[in-house]
């Protein structure tokens, strides 16, 4: 039996944000490296790089793969870290080689122009196309770089009717720039709990994670903004007191409910300069450094 190799690659590590050891059993490094060492004793098609005892370096058979793998630790009680999903290049001969999947989508025929279009901007390229029923059934074959992040856009993009499934096909050429939805990031400048009349406010920009009265801290990504670039605010910034106050005017504060942000989700939306924060009881996405002047100072550097 042929195990294939891995296409996607992160680093797995303590969680050391503000908010770490609240909700997890298991949250020492040790802790973690002994559960993956078990993990590879089961899971073959998983590698683990334990060289830098603080960032292990963890490889999989695509995003799911390596989700899956997460999920189960939040389940068993363990609090960790993960950074952005990338994928695995290879040289043979003096080329750049990366992995590619074979996509299978099944959706409603109206929603095909829509999925073309936009996979066409990630490289991939159109195999077939059938009509199965009401339905039509479009193959692909995608660079693994192009579908990172992709589900999220696909399920709104067909409002949930349609099935996306990828399979590991080989390593090809490189396909060049790959061009995806950004999106930019709202950042929380405070820490303490939201408040609805600062969330109405930013909910105008972006879409929100989170609702009234959850615990924030600076650093946090809150939300995304339409617009593509990072934004620092406030969500903990209350009304202004006055003695005359419009009779009803704080009733009248309306609030979108907040993207579910699964883990899934956060994989997608997740940028180069973000962690991903994972515990028994929930999922935040923060950046790397977590105060602008430390953010300031790395842009510098760069």
């Amino acid at each position: 039996i042929s195990v294939d190799e891995p296409t996607v690659s992160f680093f797995m590590f303590v969680n050391d944000s503000p908010f770490a050891g609240r909700a997890g059993k298991y949250v020492t490094g040790r802790q973690i490296r002994e559960r993956l060492e078990r993990e590879l004793e089961v899971n073959v098609g998983l590698r683990v790089d334990f060289t830098d005892t603080a960032r292990m370096k963890v490889s999989g058979r695509g995003e799911l793969h390596l989700a899956v793998l997460i999920e189960n630790m939040r389940r068993e009680g363990f609090e960790l870290a993960v950074s952005q999903p990338e994928v695995i290049f290879k040289e043979e001969d003096g080329k750049k080689l990366e992995p590619y999947e074979e996509v299978s989508i099944l959706t409603p025929e109206k929603f095909s122009g829509a999925i073309i279009e936009k996979l066409g901007k990630r490289r991939a390229v159109m195999t077939s196309m059938a009509q199965e029923g009401a339905e039509v059934r479009i193959i692909f074959e995608a660079p693994t770089r192009g579908l990172l992040g992709y589900r999220n856009e696909f399920i709104i993009d067909t409002k949930g009717e349609g099935i996306l499934t990828s399979v590991f096909s080989h390593f090809g050429p490189y396909a060049g720039e790959v061009q995806k939805t950004e999106l930019g990031s709202m950042i929380s400048m405070a820490r303490g709990k939201a408040l609805s009349f600062a969330l109405a406010n930013l909910q105008e920009r972006g879409t929100l994670y989170i609702a009234p009265n959850i615990e924030v801290y600076e650093g946090m990504v809150i939300g995304n903004t339409s617009k593509g670039e990072d934004m620092s605010v406030n969500p903990t910034k209350g009304k202004q007191l006055t003695n005359m106050r419009a009779a009803g005017s704080d009733e009248n504060i309306k609030l979108t409910p907040p993207l579910d942000l699964t883990l899934e989700k956060a994989l997608g939306f997740m940028r180069e300069d973000e962690y991903l924060e994972v515990t028994p009881t929930s999922v935040r996405l923060r950046k790397q450094h977590l105060t602008e002047t430390e953010r300031s100072k790395k842009r510098k550097t760069n």
